[in-house]
């Protein structure tokens, strides 16, 4: 039975993102993080979207958890703890029923796996019969994302060094 795994893995994100958020303490909230980006990558890696789950991996749960420590590390002792206040009645009720509609809208998805779905019957043949003529590439993630994909795999890798080199230069120290 596959809800053998699913519904553990399913607490264990909804633990940890809600720890992260009640957290008060920034470090263990950073840590929280990193392990919540650890099991959505689990999650990822058990739908069988390996790719995405190893992105996951590297920049959630490792990158922006080492740049967060970083950060915190170079802060004051004395902003160490999060000062807010709790939060507002409307959120605890709109939350829960922002998950049932969700849940609501979700049963008019395709079911998981199902080869009539739109994904399934639109352009994903194609890839899957041609990708290795087209491309001479065996893997047909790395021939779509590369290949036929590649200006956009392009602008995004621009738009992540990007933002790696503003983090760099904010979070740089100045010396005197």
């Amino acid at each position: 039975m596959t809800f053998a795994y699913e519904i553990p893995l399913l607490i264990l994100l909804l633990v940890t993102a809600g720890g992260a958020i009640l957290m008060k303490d920034l470090i263990s909230a950073v840590l929280l993080l990193g392990c919540y980006s650890f099991f959505l990558a689990l999650v990822w890696a058990w739908l069988g979207a390996v790719d995405v789950a190893f992105v996951e991996v590297v920049v959630g749960a490792g990158l922006a958890t080492v740049l967060f420590l970083l950060t915190l590390f170079g802060t004051a002792p004395k902003d160490g703890r999060l000062r807010r206040p709790p939060p507002p009645l409307a959120a605890l009720v709109a939350l829960p029923l922002l998950g049932v509609l969700m849940l609501y809208a979700a049963k008019d998805l395709p079911e998981f796996g199902d080869p009539n779905s739109p994904a399934s019957t639109h352009i994903s043949p194609t890839y899957l019969q041609r990708s290795f003529q087209d491309t001479h590439t065996p893997n047909v993630v790395t021939s779509v994302l590369m290949d036929y994909r590649s200006l956009d795999t392009m602008v995004e890798t621009v738009v992540i060094f990007t933002a790696g080199i503003a983090c760099v230069l904010l979070l740089r120290r100045k010396v005197s």
